[in-house]
């Protein structure tokens, strides 16, 4: 019988296949590859099955005369840079055998070479080890070229992400555009649900079909036979190119297991994603935290408190971070799996009895304490540790978690979280009884550069909690997403006050953006700029008014859909003696929240897809009719 660990077991085994060639071996791997790693393992699994190092995939690596074996592992087609790149390493070692992994398939690699036909064997790969030979210098050296779809990461039991296709997100207006401005007027597409897989940009076309065949051999090793359900356009397009995988025809024939995936796009639940309302200490975790450099579904842990070194600004040079990948303890593990899946308070009190049972088994001077948990109490049971190396080795999996929670529980931006959740209930209350631009003016008053004159003179909020840049942006998204659910009014009218409106926001966002004394990662992906002294107003305003049209785009992402068009379900409540239709409250969202704390809008670049595996009877019947359905 199919279960979920066969699912999140399949990265492990498709690391296994990489593993058994890395003996003896320095092993050069790119970001993507390297992140997919992280959570099946990390560098110790290479170095446990005899790799001699690991490093960078970059032109300024290369190895001595001594370690005649490399194995490249990447996330990219064997064409252009990445070939670069294997030629300067190979030209500047001394290599006599080489093997290189890809995650895209040979038949990719033939679309990408403008070969349609099919070919036996895997000419590419094949035509690839000649030119390797030929760097290394000797044509009877030894070279091997295969494809091992290492782009799964398995964060948790039941969680899978692809980190690798991060960058892959849903269409939108701009997008239909940008499609339409290649085509002749007559053949252009009215809607974005009209678009398929061939008016799409060659390099897009090759991204799905990438996915598409990872996700077949994810199939392929679980013996499943899977129903495709898709809901928005460009999950419509990945679900027809899985439904017609070559190989998938087959394999549904005689798998004896079964599941549904579904693919949902991102854009049609942002409020999901952007929204403060969650009680997962993760999702506060993973917002706060700044990422690992290279990463997009961990971050850095500070981990100066287990030291005795002095916090200077040069510190955090000092130490390698932490992460919250944890998969050699089983212990912390278990927390791991208690925070991702647990309330807020939940997790904290689970992170605070791991540390309190870990210093017991040490027989460390632990003084107990009951009530509210604080990140001073918790800082001060794990710097017990630091007295002890054995103890600090032992528990390095459980400390790097409860730091980890510490940190984010003082982080200085965490008020503004409850600052954004109480304004957005007052946005949900106010769509129930206004129109769009009624609700949208509420945000004006918050587009104020933070320390400012006109923030300090209102005396409602104190430096910590007001919103700045990052945090509007959020409830714009968030807002955006909801104009469906605003009471309508006379078109016209409301189309000439929100044009009027917008230009107020976009305007009063450019000064705040441009106020900032430092860029976050956010802004600095939306400006094109590192630091403030390259960011002109010209430039910031050109940036806003971009991202306003995309924000256009969005409310009407569900324009085509008819049972889950609304994104909000009023709730009827009342008191005793009230009619029960007095009062609607806004509240739960039709769509789930997968992946919610890894797709959050924030300077965490996420995968804009969330795909989910399940049993084919469970959940909601309406919501699976109003997907579709592919055979």
């Amino acid at each position: 019988m199919l279960t979920t660990e066969d699912f999140t077991h399949f990265p492990h085994q498709m690391w296994e296949k990489v593993l058994s060639k890395v003996k003896k071996a320095v092993v050069f791997m790119d970001d993507k590859c390297t992140e997919a790693l992280h959570w099946s393992g990390g560098a110790a699994a290479l170095l446990e099955a005899g790799a001699r190092n690991l490093k960078q995939f970059s032109s300024f690596e290369a190895c001595g005369a001594n370690e005649p074996k490399a194995v490249f592992v990447v996330s990219t087609l064997l064409k252009g840079r990445t070939v670069d790149i294997i030629k300067d390493i190979i030209s500047l070692s001394h290599f006599q055998y080489c093997v290189v992994f890809t995650t895209v398939a040979h038949s990719v690699h033939l679309l990408a070479n403008n070969v349609t036909a099919e070919m036996e064997g895997n000419p590419v790969f094949e035509q690839f080890e000649e030119k390797l030979c030929e760097w290394m210098g000797n044509m009877n050296y030894t070279a091997e070229v295969m494809h091992v779809p290492v782009v799964f990461a398995p964060v948790s039991q039941q969680l899978v992400l692809t980190p690798t296709f991060a960058h892959l997100f849903p269409l939108l207006l701009p997008d239909l555009e940008m499609i339409n401005a290649r085509r002749p007027e007559k053949k252009r597409f009215g809607n974005l649900i009209d678009i398929d897989m061939h008016s799409l940009p060659a390099e897009l076309q090759l991204e799905i079909k990438s996915l598409a065949s990872a996700l077949n051999t994810m199939f392929e090793a679980t013996a499943t036979r899977e129903e495709t359900f898709a809901v928005g356009p460009m999950s419509r397009i990945i679900a027809g190119e899985l439904a017609s995988h070559p190989q998938a025809k087959n394999r549904r024939k005689t798998a004896p297991n079964k599941a549904s995936i579904i693919f949902v796009d991102r854009t049609m639940d942002l409020t999901g994603a952007v929204g403060h309302h969650g009680d997962s200490l993760v999702e506060k975790i993973l917002t706060v935290l700044k990422p690992l450099p290279g990463h997009v579904t961990d971050v850095q842990v500070d981990m100066l408190e287990l030291t005795s070194l002095q916090r200077t600004p040069h510190s955090q040079n000092t130490l390698a971070p932490g992460c919250l990948a944890q998969s050699q303890s089983p212990t912390a593990q278990s927390l791991w799996e208690a925070m991702l899946t647990s309330k807020h308070k939940e997790g904290v009190m689970e992170v605070r009895r791991q540390l309190v049972e870990a210093a017991s088994k040490e027989k460390l001077p632990i003084k107990m304490s009951m009530g509210r948990v604080t990140p001073e109490q918790l800082c001060s049971y794990m710097q017990l540790f630091r007295s002890s190396w054995r103890a600090l080795e032992s528990h390095c999996g459980v400390l790097q978690l409860g730091l980890a929670t510490a940190q984010a529980l003082r982080h200085p931006s965490l008020p503004r979280w409850d600052s954004c959740l109480a304004f957005e209930r007052l946005l949900l209350q106010a769509l129930g009884d206004s129109g769009f631009p009624t609700v949208l003016r509420q945000l004006l008053p918050l587009m104020r550069p933070r320390g400012g004159e006109d923030s300090s003179a209102s005396g409602s909020r104190s430096r910590e909690d007001e919103c700045g840049p990052d945090e509007l942006i959020l409830l714009l998204v968030y807002l955006y997403s909801l104009a469906d659910e605003a009471q309508p009014a006379d078109q016209d009218a409301e189309e000439e006050e929100l044009e009027k409106l917008e230009r107020e926001l976009i305007g009063a966002l450019t000064l705040v953006i441009t106020r900032e004394t430092e860029l976050s990662p956010l802004l600095q992906k939306l400006t094109g700029c590192t630091n403030p002294e390259e960011l002109t107003t010209e430039r910031a305003h050109s940036a806003v008014e971009d991202m306003f049209e995309t924000l256009q785009g969005l409310s009407h992402t569900r324009d085509h859909l008819k049972q889950l068009r609304s994104c909000l379900h009023c709730q009827r409540w009342s008191s005793p003696g009230e009619s029960s239709t007095s009062q609607r409250q806004p509240s739960a969202l039709p769509f789930p929240g997968w992946w919610r704390h890894t797709l959050r809008a924030s300077s965490h670049q996420r995968n804009g897809h969330h795909t989910q595996t399940r049993d084919p009877g469970a959940g909601s019947g309406h919501q699976i009719a109003e997907a579709d359905r592919y055979p």
